[in-house]
């Protein structure tokens, strides 16, 4: 795997590395020992599945309190998805910024979301699945959100006639009202 760090402390864009020949190819997408060697989480209590029949469905932006706050390895298996995330660490350097990845099912990229970030996407295709694995079991007690257009974070969203958008993710505060 390659691991690339992105400007946000801690979050990773990690590319599988493919071992090819005639049949196809072969590649891992998680390993503890080169996880541990990056000092990034490797305990994964919990996979998700979220399809999205319809290009531009919007989740997010969510995350958990401490001390469930998830650490999260996200990837699309079918389709594609713009990844979002926010580092709301308020002890971080990159405290406040945002970025975005495109995930595909074609490019098999993987995106590392350390605990202390909000999370969201939106899907730039019909038929597009998330798979994700999280470091601590989701607890509804302390799900909480940021509003997906917060004007406090400037997010270039990708424009979509039609966006779906789940009435809890339209009416999350704004950050600085939390």
């Amino acid at each position: 795997m390659i691991f690339e760090e992105t400007k946000l402390n801690g979050a990773y864009i990690i590319y599988p590395e493919r071992l090819e020949d005639n049949r196809g190819f072969f590649s891992r997408v998680f390993c503890k020992k080169e996880f541990e060697q990056h000092e990034l989480v490797t305990e994964l209590v919990q996979c998700n599945i979220s399809y999205n029949k319809s290009r531009g469905t919007l989740r997010g932006m969510h995350y958990q309190e401490n001390p469930y706050e998830e650490t999260k390895l996200v990837r699309c298996t079918a389709g594609a998805i713009l990844d979002v995330i926010i580092d709301i660490r308020t002890e971080s350097s990159s405290y406040k910024e945002w970025i975005d990845v495109e995930l595909t099912a074609e490019n098999r990229t993987m995106l590392y979301v350390p605990q202390g970030f909000a999370h969201g996407y939106l899907t730039l295709s019909d038929d597009a699945e998330v798979f994700y694995q999280v470091s601590q079991f989701y607890t509804p007690g302390v799900e909480r959100g940021i509003r997906w257009n917060d004007p406090l974070f400037q997010i270039v969203w990708p424009k979509i006639d039609n966006l779906l958008i789940s009435e809890k993710d339209s009416i999350w505060p704004d950050f600085l009202n939390e």
